[in-house]
């Protein structure tokens, strides 16, 4: 297969050819997160400031969105999140930060309400219509998600970088938070790895048109089984599995849950070719940097590949939820997340007494 042409052959105003959107930024989509080990450290002190008994979710145990009761029958959700570009389309960077914005309200159980925009761009480098279509995409994710765009941010900065602030509702009984796993639990994943494999390859110019378009099929759709996974008492806990890898947010999960969580290497779903990719060394520097920080809390199976090991720790932009759910509600998690289209969800794992992530 020949090598995808990311080339973009817009031109400013003066006949400058238009640059790439991902070599105007060091990193790229959910890559471009603080270190695990690095945030934390920054982070130590923040539990000193005062909380209100109506934050039902902070950042005790990293989650994915603050959760506010509001009366007896709503809760807010609020959360953020924005990046530089991963691919250099503009219309499907506005569709992947969108999206990956949004999946935060989802992976707490909550439907969500308004989104608004955060826009960083290099006003002097970048055409204004590459910077409209940016926001075209983003507005048209909102808009299959039903929220509107109704305000946000703009600034004049050096690497492009576009997300969203997102709102959510959903009932205080039916927060699904990242810590409420059960010993015992199954573990289902929504989506299958490699969106960082594939992203470096785009940037090294060496992804074909079908591994791009499997790429952005995978980023842009939204994780709305969150919502009816929510409404079930057997789904105990949920995340998504973004920028610190599967084996990152696992982590967050069972540290919250105080248990292990074991993973099963051959059941983990794969975006197609990207263990080849991996293979030939097609690996982001922040697949490397999170194995860093939480590497001394895994245990791997005797043998493992670099490339299987270097995709657990793969930093996922908009990925699947992370759902730990009783063992006999895994049928119908699975069913839920089919008639969604979900068709690579399998259950990759389950939770145990101990601690950190063993992985057999």
């Amino acid at each position: 297969m020949t090598a995808l042409d990311t080339s973009n052959t817009g031109a400013l105003p003066d006949s400058k050819p238009t640059p790439r959107l991902t070599s105007l930024s060091h990193g790229g989509g959910c890559g471009c997160k603080i270190a695990p080990g690095v945030l934390s450290e920054i982070l130590k002190n923040s539990s000193n400031l005062p909380i209100p008994p109506e934050l039902l979710v902070g950042i005790e145990t990293a989650d994915d969105a603050a959760v506010y009761l509001l009366n007896e029958n709503q809760a807010l959700i609020a959360t953020t999140d924005f990046f530089m570009p991963i691919v250099d389309d503009p219309y499907d960077f506005g569709r992947i930060a969108a999206t990956n914005a949004i999946s935060d309200v989802y992976a707490m159980g909550g439907t969500p309400i308004m989104a608004l925009g955060l826009v960083g761009m290099p006003i002097n480098v970048l055409p204004l219509e590459t910077i409209g279509a940016i926001l075209r995409g983003g507005q048209d994710v909102c808009r299959d998600a039903g929220i509107p765009i109704a305000g946000g941010h703009t600034i004049d900065s050096v690497e492009p970088i576009y997300g969203l602030v997102v709102l959510g509702l959903v009932h205080p009984s039916r927060v699904k938070k990242n810590s409420g796993a059960q010993a015992g639990d199954v573990l289902i994943l929504g989506k299958p790895l490699g969106v960082g494999i594939l992203s470096a390859a785009l940037k090294k110019q060496a992804l074909s048109a079908e591994g791009y378009a499997c790429m952005v099929a995978t980023t842009t759709q939204l994780n709305k089984p969150g919502i009816a996974l929510a409404t079930m008492p057997a789904v105990h806990a949920m995340t998504d599995v973004t920028g610190f890898g599967l084996l990152g947010h696992g982590l967050e999960l069972a540290r919250g849950a105080g248990l292990q969580m074991q993973l099963q290497l051959d059941q983990i779903p794969l975006l197609p070719g990207v263990l080849e990719l991996a293979a030939q060394g097609m690996v982001t520097g922040a697949s490397g940097r999170n194995w860093a920080s939480y590497g001394a809390q895994v245990a791997l199976p005797a043998g493992i590949s670099a490339a299987h090991q270097a995709l657990l720790s793969d930093p996922q932009t908009s990925g699947g939820l992370l759902v730990a759910c009783a063992p006999e509600a895994a049928d119908e998690v699975l069913a839920c997340f089919g008639a969604h289209g979900f068709a690579d969800a399998r259950v990759v794992g389950q939770m145990l007494p101990g601690q950190g992530v063993q992985v057999i």
